[in-house]
């Protein structure tokens, strides 16, 4: 646990078995460890015979429950006979069953862990990047591509690495921050060295919250595209209006 990255939360689609689920989400966030996603497990019996699929436990529960918890959904793994019969036979299912609708089921729950592995291994290269005794690098907190006006509302960053002599942005990363619960994107930012923010809307307990971690925070800022707002604050010429979440 000391070491982990973050977890990966199992369900079954019955709504016994949800609640437990969301006490374990909460357990997570309690630790500050990140849940990266649900996955619903037993969704569903595929035939073996004809491939076809009864929902035995019904299905879906487990994507209603990652959406009021406000955590990634993974996908659905159905009951297949042939799971068990590879695992007996010590035979990776994936690859010899790869045709299946399980197998895709298991790519398509795989691909966005290890998109958020590449993220990781990228904003660790950039940490290398030095252009003085202190890299400054800015974070912009995103929804769906632009500035998100609450900050509480992303759902990614935009971490820029700046060149503080030619004041210019060296490159450009866009990264998704663990599920949101006080305390845990300023520490997450913070561990990917980044000492600023510029934010539309921002919650004074927040605002502390960023500068216990060394992190400079830019509110008020209007809509506009990341790198204009960068550009702009490096230039000293970002306008900054009414902190639209002040509480």
């Amino acid at each position: 646990m000391e070491n982990a990255d973050g977890a990966i939360v199992v369900t079954t689609p019955q709504e016994v078995a949800l609640s437990d689920v969301r006490k374990c989400i909460t357990f997570c966030r309690n630790l500050r460890l990140p849940v990266l996603g649900v996955l619903e497990n037993m969704s569903g019996f595929v035939c073996p015979k004809c491939g076809g699929k009864t929902d035995v436990f019904k299905s879906g529960g487990g994507e209603i429950m990652a959406n009021q918890m406000q955590v990634p959904f993974l996908g659905r793994i159905p009951i297949d006979p042939q799971i068990v019969k590879a695992c007996d036979s010590g035979r990776p299912f994936v690859r010899h069953y790869s045709q299946s609708q399980t197998a895709n089921a298991f790519e398509n729950i795989s691909n966005p862990i290890l998109e958020l592995d590449t993220n990781a291994q990228e904003l660790t290269a950039n940490q290398s990047l030095q252009t003085g005794d202190k890299k400054m690098r800015i974070a912009v907190p995103l929804a769906q591509g632009k500035l998100s006006l609450h900050f509480g509302h992303c759902d990614q960053f935009a971490i820029f690495d700046v060149d503080d002599s030619l004041k210019k942005t060296i490159n450009r990363n866009d990264a998704v921050p663990p599920a949101h619960a006080p305390g845990v994107l300023p520490e997450w930012l913070h561990e990917n060295n980044v000492n600023v923010i510029i934010a539309g809307g921002m919650g004074q307990r927040a605002q502390q919250l960023f500068t216990q971690n060394d992190i400079k925070v830019v509110i008020g800022a209007s809509a506009g595209s990341p790198e204009e707002l960068v550009s702009a604050y490096l230039q000293n010429t970002l306008e900054t209006g009414e902190n639209i979440c002040d509480h």
